[in-house]
């Protein structure tokens, strides 16, 4: 019999985690367990034959619709999704809430919402939470800066606090797959600050930093581990965690993470988890990769699409594409860097590390206060370099594509391609680094010769989102040469040049 099974008639196992007291967990939120022997979900569907031979209970469907939800008649259901660009697919589909309240999280998590200073759910808040809550896999598609990380990790949080409490030598409850290590540290700042109120403990897990500190975490026991693959292979290989309490797994960014080869580590680490874990997919975008790898990890999903499933740009960034030679490049940067320069935060994107370094000094040289980010530096001089250029004391930063997701950068006014990405997920994932939250953004774009299989694509985007096709472009995308050198671009636009000038 497993340890954990004489716990299932003990309440005292399931304790409010804000205090000591036992007094159990918060009502309707897994004050019992029911076995999940065979994959059977809610809404009937066919179970799949699953092997859970000593394997503990655990509870996972927490939801209990709200009264002023279930009132909700089908046309109000339709018409609020409608109107929030929201689209669902599965089986018995739950209804959207329109409040916090509507949800039914305990009344702690509620206060941590409302300090944060939200006024209501985000779309895939709004109907990710009770899709979650249920217990069930969930696809979810949204753009970065949707909400998607606290549509995770408050129903995270729940179901923390339905299981038995960890016992020594126990690895995680919740874990999180993300695909950069900018990324899990701002997952974890979440998990921080939302699981506070109930004693939940996290922990982040990446490469570039000593094992130490990460070792005494997970040898203290967390509930919640966020990760990137490489090193949390490392940490099982070594025997200082394990995966055999994992009941609720997110992959966060999949699509990222393919694109960066995780594919193999990311099915290693999934084979180790009980397979009748509560897996949450997300993803910006969903090519064939994301969609086949979801197939072999998900059973009987929910799916939520926030906008549209096609590749759309964020409508609030204004976008501008100047077509130039690679050799024209430096000076139209500098030219465009005086044009708007104001002291406001400006993201530079590179295709090379090497790239990066060689602009950002040549910049420097010529009186630009730019820092540089990419995957060789030390994850000490990575976390200075992003509070010198959060904190307006460094406004530009050049960026390998490490930045491009996940990182949350507030008040970012300007993204500069100065090199186009290899892929139009890419490019809008970049310029998505500006106009955030309902902000408003600009995106310039220096577009090459050698990029042209791009721009049919391209101008797709540029046309969804509202924005100005230039001639040459649109010559481009019928496969025309691109035009002459010596063109005007984007920087004149009928201010001179000499309307900015380096920092000082």
């Amino acid at each position: 019999m497993s340890r954990y099974d004489s716990r299932s008639g003990d309440p005292t196992s399931y304790r409010d985690r804000r205090s000591d007291s036992g007094l159990g967990a918060p009502s309707g939120y897994g004050g019992s367990v029911h076995s999940s022997s065979s994959r059977k979900d809610e809404d009937g569907g066919s179970p799949r034959k699953i092997n859970l031979d000593g394997l503990p209970h655990f509870e996972k469907n927490f939801y209990s619709e709200a009264p002023t939800v279930k009132a909700m008649t089908e046309d109000e259901v339709n018409e609020y999704r409608r109107q929030r660009e929201i689209t669902v697919e599965g089986r018995d589909v739950p209804k959207p809430v329109k409040t916090f309240h509507d949800v039914g999280f305990p009344e702690y998590v509620i206060q941590e919402i409302e300090k944060a200073g939200f006024t209501e759910p985000t779309p895939i808040q709004s109907q990710g939470w009770p899709m979650a809550l249920k217990g069930r896999d969930l696809i979810g598609i949204a753009e970065t800066g949707s909400g998607k990380t606290l549509a995770y990790l408050l129903p995270a949080i729940v179901h923390v606090n339905a299981q038995p409490i960890l016992d020594p030598g126990d690895g995680p409850i919740v874990l999180v797959l993300a695909p950069t290590r900018e990324l899990a540290v701002q997952i974890q700042q979440e998990a921080t600050k939302f699981g506070a109120s109930s004693r939940i403990k996290s922990t982040c897990i990446y490469g570039g930093v000593p094992k130490g500190p990460q070792v005494r975490d997970l040898q203290k026991g967390v509930e919640i581990v966020i990760a990137t693959p490489g090193r949390l292979i490392d940490m099982l290989e070594s025997n200082h965690t394990n995966l055999r309490r994992v009941t609720y797994l997110v992959l966060d960014e999949a699509d990222r993470m393919l694109d960066m080869g995780f594919d193999p580590q990311i099915r290693k680490i999934v084979s180790q988890i009980r397979p009748d874990r509560q897996t949450l997919y997300w993803s910006a975008t969903w090519p064939k990769e994301v969609e086949q790898l979801s197939r072999k990890f998900l059973y009987n999903p929910y799916k939520v699409i926030i906008g549209s499933e096609d590749l759309k740009a964020n409508h609030s960034i204004k976008q501008h594409v100047d077509i130039v030679s690679e050799k024209q490049k430096y000076d139209k940067l500098v030219k465009l860097l005086e044009d708007i320069m104001d002291g406001s935060r400006i993201l530079i994107f590179m295709d090379t590390k090497k790239g990066c370094d060689q602009i950002t000094r040549q910049l420097r040289m010529d009186g630009w206060p730019a820092l540089s980010i990419h995957g060789d530096k030390s994850q000490a001089e990575r976390d200075w370099v992003l509070s010198e250029f959060k904190s307006g004391k460094s406004p530009i930063m050049t960026a390998t594509d490490v930045a491009a997701r996940g990182l949350d950068v507030k008040d970012v006014k300007y993204v500069v391609n100065y090199d186009f990405p290899g892929s139009l997920e890419d490019y809008v994932h970049r310029i998505g680094r500006t106009g955030r939250a309902g902000a408003k953004g600009t995106a310039y774009t220096f577009f090459t010769a050698a990029n042209a299989r791009f721009a049919k694509e391209l101008i797709t985007i540029l046309e969804e989102a509202g924005q100005k096709v230039s001639p040459d472009l649109a010559a481009m995308g019928h496969g025309a040469p691109p035009p002459p050198s010596g063109h005007r671009g984007f920087h004149d636009r009928g201010r001179g040049y000499g309307s900015g000038r380096p920092w000082s």
